[in-house]
């Protein structure tokens, strides 16, 4: 509950206080507000004696945007009061007298709490007398002047999870400064970022909103070479709203590691966060086939450049092979949506391929994106769409112009109106129930948008109905296609918002470099560290041949070869694709394969199909598990060629390309139900090489003692003894290939039948 100061208090304050600066601190943290302004002045981690703000003059901790281009800052107020509660771990800033004739009684109150013996502090913010003033976002809490370290990381959950190196560089690469910003729940998946030193002090803000609120995370600087981090807070409402208070505080925590110290901290919030035990995957819902697929196949087109290229993918896998299935309907893509029915190769021919695939025990989920609407369709017309589009504050609606062969514009729908959601739940069950496929993949789910259309029934802007909608479509969409069979529902990206709702997500930065600027992020499994044990991870770009070509699109731009095979240089950025997916607990999947590779490109081929029967083995691993701190293989990197193409290169554009340093071994640490640990390890490079690796507590909970053994595509095979909790691993990996280390206890170990090991070793227990 909130408190306001009355004027009365305010005058006594100011004329009494001598405005000496107000602390909050304990062993870890030290915090300091100025009292004439209640900006910022120090934010410190005690421990690594380390100042996380450069700048002695105090910062203002936040900015409120309004209507009309209207900004107003704590510099605009007139009184300011600022003062400690509870102790000493608890202070209280109010600033007032704004003089905005719209808001005459406009207030602003913080209140920041630290906890005594960790270095976590928790900020709230008030608008209350808003009046006429309508309020957009407010901007709290705001950490300027970042001090700047040396190997600086900035770690951003977007889907998967992305780092960077030269994130001040990006925020500073104009005189003006510039700006980068991610919406929750949507583009990020958890509602946080991070900035740390590699290895050294770092910052975690994070929001402990349960509801999923629409909010942003950005970073921004000033042109000079500052940076600074901020939580911006979208209102649900407009005209008449007078008050504004999110029910959540934002997170500021100090730690020493990186991104993966960050995300371990986020996890001890968000795995008792209501979405986890209402995942599908732990509450048993997804369809079984789903967990049991070995290997997923990425084709486009009619059925049998998809459905029998699968068949022959599973003979030769000797896995169960599932489908991702695009370019089955029968509009162009990216451009006709959402007239995907009947099928480009008519009802009847697909329906029957899609029965003979389940005789061969193929599953397939088609592409239907669940948001976008194109706007030169005769549906778009006919059906009025334009009325349940998203809309911009002044009514408007915003063009998105994917398809750059066709170059028309398709636009978001609401998922807060009853309209859209009968809409896509209708044709969805259609594709199940009377065409016979298994799933859906809902392109865009994972992404949510402001809409300020009053017609819709939402509130204005921010809050939770984006996702209340999403509930509601996939449960429509599940319950229509019950009685004909448990629909399987997919989404692009991931996030913890849609963990109750989707039965697997895309994930697809593991092959960032095929379509992302080089040098500026890379892919990390920030997701992964925190939810892996309740979702299912799928998704590669990783090709070997130029992007397919929808024959739906102009034919001036048609390459004259499809599918031609891209140089066999590349097949080091196909194996480092490939082997993040399988260090990272991903589903593999193939995209745009054809049975002749098998030949052609014998090597990635086989060195894939390895990996989908190695993760059979150890999928109470890599599918199962809970992710652990990746281990460190102090192993050489190498430059490989990557090869960079977007779907819509047309025929003349040459591949381009670039070089980029990688870890020659790229690894992952694991702890399964049972409680045993195991290490996947990949060698990418065309060489051999040694990899010595030591796990010890508290990063790797082993056993007190137990057996190493290494797991095997048929089985396992004792290699050695580990005690006291530590392990030392000495192995040399072959080129281009993959081990899994189990590192299981004594009682687990004991319980195994003669059938669970091979003997490679011996035990003197």
């Amino acid at each position: 509950m909130w408190t306001y100061a009355s004027l009365a208090v305010i005058a006594l304050v100011c004329a009494a206080a001598d405005e000496r600066p107000v602390t909050l601190e304990n062993a870890r943290v030290r915090i300091v507000f100025d009292a004439a302004s209640g900006g910022l002045l120090t934010l410190e981690d005690r421990v690594a004696q380390h100042p996380h703000r450069m700048s002695p003059a105090p910062a203002a901790l936040w900015s409120l945007r309004c209507a009309g281009d209207r900004v107003l800052s704590p510099a605009s107020a007139g009184v300011v009061t600022c003062r400690p509660l509870t102790g000493g771990q608890h202070v209280e800033i109010v600033w007032s007298s704004f003089e905005v004739p719209e808001a005459p009684h406009l207030a602003v109150t913080a209140q920041v709490a630290l906890d005594a013996d960790e270095p976590t502090s928790h900020w709230r913010i008030s608008v209350a007398g808003l009046g006429d003033l309508v309020l957009q976002s407010v901007h709290y809490p705001r950490l300027t002047d970042i001090a700047p370290q040396e190997s600086e990381r900035l770690a951003v959950p977007v889907w998967m999870g992305e780092q960077s190196h030269h994130a001040r560089q990006l925020v500073n690469a104009t005189a003006e400064g510039g700006r980068l910003s991610w919406a929750y729940p949507g583009l990020l998946s958890l509602q946080c970022l991070a900035y740390c030193r590699a290895g050294g002090p770092g910052i975690l803000i994070m929001a402990d909103d349960t509801r999923a609120l629409r909010k942003e995370f950005a970073v921004f600087g000033d042109g000079q070479g500052a940076l600074g981090l901020e939580t911006v807070h979208i209102p649900a409402g407009g005209v008449g709203s007078d008050r504004f208070e999110p029910p959540y505080a934002v997170r500021v925590s100090l730690f020493q590691g990186d991104w993966y110290t960050a995300a371990e901290q986020y996890r001890q919030w968000a795995q008792n966060q209501a979405w986890v035990t209402a995942s599908r995957v732990r509450r048993g819902a997804t369809p079984a086939w789903v967990t049991d697929t070995g290997l997923w196949i990425w084709n486009r087109g009619r059925s049998p450049g998809v459905l029998e290229p699968a068949a022959a993918l599973q003979q030769a896998a000797r896995v169960p092979v599932s489908v991702f299935w695009h370019w089955w309907h029968g509009c162009p893509y990216d451009a006709g949506f959402p007239e995907y029915l009947p099928p480009r190769e008519g009802a009847e021919p697909f329906r029957a391929a899609v029965a003979a695939a389940h005789e061969q025990g193929l599953h397939a989920i088609v592409y239907m994106n669940q948001r976008l609407w194109g706007m030169t369709t005769r549906s778009w017309t006919e059906e009025g769409a334009a009325r349940f589009a998203v809309k911009n504050p002044d009514g408007s609606i915003t063009p998105e112009v994917y398809n750059t062969f066709m170059n028309v514009p398709c636009a978001s729908m609401c998922m807060g109106t009853d309209f859209w959601r009968a809409k896509y739940a209708e044709l969805a069950a259609e594709a199940v129930c009377e065409l016979g496929v298994d799933g859906i993949y809902m392109d865009q789910a994972c992404s949510s948008l402001a809409c300020y259309d009053t017609t819709h029934g939402h509130p204005r802007g921010g809050g939770a109905w984006w996702m209340e909608g999403f509930e509601r479509l996939q449960a429509d969409i599940r319950q229509r296609c019950n009685a004909t069979r448990p629909v399987a529902l997919a989404g692009e990206g991931c996030g913890e918002a849609w963990l109750p709702y989707l039965d697997l997500m895309l994930s697809l930065q593991v092959s960032m470099e095929r379509y992302a600027a080089p040098r500026d992020w890379e892919p990390i499994p920030l997701f992964q560290a925190v939810y892996h044990d309740c979702a299912v991870l799928f998704g590669n770009y990783a090709s070997l041949t130029r992007p397919p070509y929808d024959d739906l699109w102009p034919a001036e731009h048609a390459p004259d070869t499809p599918l031609a095979l891209l140089d066999a240089k590349f097949g080091l950025q196909f194996r480092l694709e490939q082997g993040r997916a399988f260090v990272w607990g991903q589903q593999p999947t193939l995209a745009n394969f054809l049975p002749e590779h098998l030949s052609q490109r014998n090597a990635e081929m086989e060195f894939v199909l390895h990996l989908a029967r190695l993760r059979r083995v150890a999928r109470k691993y890599l599918q199962d598990g809970v992710m652990l701190r990746p281990p460190e293989t102090r192993t050489e990197t190498v430059t490989i060629p990557i090869s960079r193409l977007s779907i819509y290169a047309g025929q003349h554009d040459a591949v381009q390309e670039y070089a980029k340093t990688v870890p020659r071994v790229l690894a992952s640490a694991w702890q399964a139900a049972d409680r045993n640990v195991a290490v996947a390890l990949v060698n990418v490079s065309d060489q051999p090489i040694d990899v010595r690796l030591r796990l010890a507590t508290p990063d790797y909970p082993l056993a007190a003692h137990g057996a190493i053994r290494r797991i095997c595509e048929d089985g396992s095979v004792v290699i050695g003894e580990f005690d006291r909790h530590t392990a030392t691993l000495a192995v040399t990996l072959s080129a281009a290939d993959a081990h899994v280390y189990e590192f299981a206890g004594r009682e687990s170990y004991s319980c195994l039948s003669p059938a669970d090991v091979r003997v490679g070793g011996t035990l003197d227990w």
